[in-house]
């Protein structure tokens, strides 16, 4: 388990999780929420943008338009990611792998059954703050939990295989709010590893930034925003480009899934929206040819 004593400030990409966390801790707050996360509100207030705390200046509508889409799509991915898992492990999934964890605590928050071992990956500033928080708030998991500190540009298998994982067993992959940060020969090796430690019937969960979503966002970003980070969005048949990776994947839309949660979005599409950027896959076997 990756320990610190003292949380330290957020920076770089991995600040963004601390920002994940508010909306979190805000849905949370809501009547009838989609989901229930106990322990944002600790994660944003340790990194300094709690509800309570001045939001970030919107110097623009376009800029309050673009910071309340993201909200949203935050929500509605975790919800889809919640019951991406909860169908996994009553299909009897056993391990559960999230590759660039930051705040989540789905390990805290969600209900597992017996035997469950989830594993956190990430770099070790993140783990580290988010131990913090957590010793302060005598969390305790509801499943055997195990940190990995390691970068995704580095050995990330073998640091995952030497902290317990077994591929031969069957894995739910969860990749939130991670890939439009990678590069897109990233994003591939990334998924190449996944697949090479995904038993048969392995699932996996990814969220994806949508087809424009760089032109519309990003390339007119305000340096150190969230937005001016991004750097990759789908392909234009995420479906197809998964099933040649040897994924069998179904991907919906964010507007989908809002109206599928009784949170329909109420401003009309400003383009023809295509293949969605939530993807759900369960690998197929593996078919070994002789030459």
């Amino acid at each position: 388990m990756t320990e610190a004593r003292d949380p330290v400030k957020p920076s770089g990409v991995w600040a963004t999780a601390v920002r994940v966390a508010r909306v979190r801790a805000l849905e949370t707050a809501r009547e009838e929420p989609l989901f229930r996360d106990p322990l944002a509100l600790a994660f944003a207030n340790a990194g300094g943008v709690g509800p309570g705390s001045p939001p970030p200046e919107r110097s623009t509508e376009a800029d309050r338009r673009r910071w309340l889409g993201v909200a949203s799509s935050i929500i509605i991915r975790t919800k889809f990611l919640d019951d991406l898992l909860d169908r996994a492990t009553e299909a009897g999934i056993r391990q559960v792998v999230l590759l660039g964890a930051g705040m989540d605590s789905r390990a805290f928050r969600m209900g597992w059954p017996a035997g469950t071992r989830l594993f956190e990956v990430d770099t070790a500033e993140p783990l580290g703050f988010k131990a913090a928080v957590l010793r302060q708030e005598g969390a305790v998991p509801g499943c055997e939990r195990t940190t990995v500190a390691v970068d995704l540009r580095e050995d990330w298998p073998g640091a995952l295989t030497a902290a317990g994982h077994d591929p031969a067993l069957p894995t739910v992959w969860i990749a939130e709010g991670l890939l439009i940060y990678l590069p897109e020969d990233a994003v591939e090796l990334l998924l190449d590893r996944v697949g090479g430690l995904s038993a048969t019937g392995s699932r996996m969960g990814l969220t994806l930034g949508s087809r424009g979503v760089l032109a519309r966002f990003a390339d007119d970003a305000a340096p150190g925003s969230v937005a001016s980070m991004w750097v990759s969005e789908m392909p234009e048949d995420p479906v197809g480009w998964l099933s040649g990776l040897g994924w069998d994947a179904e991907a919906f839309t964010l507007r989908d899934r809002a109206a599928a949660y009784g949170r329909p979005f109420t401003t009309p599409p400003q383009r023809d929206e295509g293949p969605g950027g939530l993807i759900s896959a369960v690998r197929r076997q593996v078919v070994h040819r002789s030459c």
